[in-house]
């Protein structure tokens, strides 16, 4: 029989609990353990699971478990860095669900702490590289398909949700639980896949609106206007606030347009490349001739999470390359949080952004935040490491 890797979950929630069924149809995981502070969230486990896996309520028992080799942490964002250095300090390999930490800051103490454990595979949930359309379109990028890019517009404002849904926890849309409204929350594959295919810009300036459509006190509307080296800009607009709502990429370049919406990639490319025609053309007004290409995908038969696990456990049986380096993680973190810092104290800010402003920043944000665990309001981040 194949060797299989022996995984760990911490966290059942509706994720953890998820990713828990998804691992029962790869062939070379084995799901061993999971950990959760509440012994009833281990009834969400399939079945057939519950009878072979350890269940722990206790973290250091969790990490004793003799098959234990590798975690995937589903946990509250503010718990993801220490349990993750924890699980490396045990000797494990891990995946961190999305976002690796609420803010830059941490993020760079777990990659730190990351450089310490080489033998280890370090992994994040960025499964949306998985598919087909993603993977073309940055193909398309790196090969010089699309020539220099001049503009990229994303609206994702697909994200609906109703107060019903923010009102279902009070750690909800809150800055002391959550960190975040819909940049930390509903668009981390987003600005992933933003920093994946174009990089990181240069300069953001946003304009960031909190509790706009509900009655929260995080951002739940984005409109950010990013600048990159050369002459590419790009527009990032997101809400929970607005219905049907819309999820499309169009990216502007010299030799067409792509636009990638509802799943499907379309490629208007033109004969001549843009700038030869500004520069060359004997008419005013005529454009580049074009010609439609409606790319055909391939059928990806696999769930998204089940990839990334299964990319992991290749990369402990024999080296294989991550689709999503742990290290990577903190690339579209930052761009978000530049977002949030733009939007909040109304100025365009230059990336890097200073890591040191923006922790100073939440946690002013922190202390006044409706989810304080403290009847004092002295509530800082660190509290919620301890919870998983």
């Amino acid at each position: 029989m194949a060797r299989q890797i022996g995984f760990g979950i911490i966290g059942i929630g509706n994720m953890g609990s998820a990713h828990a069924r998804m691992m029962q149809d790869i062939p070379n995981v084995k799901l061993v353990a999971a950990c959760d502070i509440k012994e009833s969230a281990f009834d969400r486990l399939p079945p057939e699971s519950r009878k072979s896996v350890v269940c722990c309520t206790d973290i250091e028992k969790f990490w004793q478990v003799p098959e234990l080799e590798a975690v995937l942490i589903a946990v509250p964002h503010y718990s993801h860095v220490d349990l993750a250095i924890a699980a490396m300090e045990h000797g494990k390999h891990i995946i961190v669900e999305k976002p690796i930490s609420v803010h830059k800051k941490e993020a760079e103490r777990l990659l730190a702490a990351a450089e310490k454990h080489p033998e280890l595979v370090r992994s994040t949930m960025f499964n949306q590289r998985t598919l087909p359309a993603h993977r073309k379109l940055k193909s398309m990028i790196d090969n010089g398909d699309l020539g220099e890019i001049n503009r990229v517009t994303w609206i994702i404002t697909d994200w609906f949700r109703t107060q019903l849904y923010y009102d279902s926890g009070d750690w909800r849309a809150t800055w002391a639980g959550e960190g975040g409204g819909v940049l930390l929350n509903q668009c981390p594959h987003q600005l992933d896949l933003m920093q994946w295919l174009f990089g990181l810009p240069e300069k953001v300036s946003a304009q960031v609106k909190i509790g706009k459509h509900h009655d929260i006190e995080v951002e739940d509307e984005v409109n950010a206007y990013l600048e990159y080296s050369g002459n590419c800009i790009a527009n990032f607009i997101t809400t929970t606030g607005e219905a049907p709502g819309s999820n499309r990429l169009e990216i502007a370049a010299q030799k067409g347009k792509v636009i990638l919406e509802n799943g499907e990639l379309l490629f208007i490319r033109n004969e001549v490349e843009t700038g030869e025609q500004i520069r060359n053309s004997t008419s005013g007004f005529a454009k580049p001739e074009t010609w439609e290409c409606r790319i055909n995908l391939p059928v990806e038969s696999r769930q998204q999470h089940a990839i990334i696990v299964e990319n992991v456990a290749d990369a402990i049986i024999s080296g294989k390359e991550l689709i999503a380096p742990l290290a990577e993680g903190i690339r579209g973190l930052e761009l978000g949080n530049a977002m949030l810092l733009s939007g909040l104290k109304k100025r365009t800010v230059t990336l890097p952004i200073d890591s040191d402003e923006y922790a100073q920043m939440l946690g002013e944000l922190v202390k006044n935040s409706r989810f304080i665990k403290k009847e004092s309001k002295e509530y800082v981040a660190e509290n919620m490491n301890s919870t998983y």
